[in-house]
């Protein structure tokens, strides 16, 4: 099965410096590869490191050192537009507290990624908001629907220009327990059906249930891997 992710030794520090010693490094010698297909989480308490590796990977930070691979492309040789081009076909993001622009409806949110891609149909979008059971309220704005809705709504943003890889970053961490279940299920089972790669920092273990493969990280540090029971990965 083919890497479409690899990070290699990858370091992010705040304080300006480039060594080894512990102070304000969010990563420090950060190691993994993902294959096409894989769901993955990435799971760990609040600091250590989740979301930083998750903005590496989409290039919106660059690292201290290190190497960042996505499909077999370093991110630090692509430049800043690049970088940019990548996000905007290859990869979908999916965030906590949703990041909807509230003055667009649901379809103008879903409709607005498909036009960043270059790919203005609306009858994706449309067919998008169908998929994840949000048919008949693609007019509404995204304070007139629920929590669940409105995730439901970024996956749909997400899924809709067919990336190669989702990043998500607590996606059920603003969500009931029932609510965050039925996100899960519909962000998994999109996932497997269209054969994209997810990548989710979490730190809930009911979120790391659906995932091939749990990457626990302490410290900036992916220190224990665990193959879920009933991966056929």
């Amino acid at each position: 099965m083919t890497t479409v992710i690899r990070v290699v030794d990858l370091w992010k520090r705040y304080d300006g410096r480039d060594d080894e010693e512990q102070g304000a490094a969010a990563l420090r010698g950060t190691c993994m590869e993902i294959r096409a297909g894989d769901i993955v989480a990435i799971y760990g308490r609040s600091g250590s490191g989740k979301t930083t590796l998750l903005n590496l990977l989409a290039g919106l930070d660059r690292p201290t050192r290190g190497l960042v691979q996505v499909e077999g492309r370093d991110l630090e040789s692509m430049g800043d537009k690049g970088r940019t081009e990548l996000r905007r076909l290859r990869l979908g993001f999916i965030f906590q507290f949703f990041n909807l622009l509230p003055t667009l409806t649901a379809f103008e949110n879903v409709y607005l990624s498909l036009e960043l891609a270059g790919r203005p149909v609306p009858g994706l979008a449309r067919e998008a908001l169908r998929s994840v059971g949000l048919e008949g309220k693609g007019d509404r704005y995204p304070h007139e629907l629920s929590g669940g809705e409105q995730q439901r709504v970024a996956i749909a943003r997400a899924m809709v220009k067919g990336p190669s890889i989702i990043l998500a970053d607590e996606p059920t961490g603003n969500l009931d327990t029932h609510t965050a279940d039925q996100v899960l299920s519909i962000l998994s089972t999109r996932c497997r059906e269209s054969g994209t790669t997810l990548v989710m920092a979490t730190h809930s273990p009911r979120a790391s249930s659906v995932a091939d493969r749990v990457l626990r990280m302490e410290d900036g540090v992916i220190v224990e891997e665990t193959r879920m029971a009933g991966s056929a990965r």
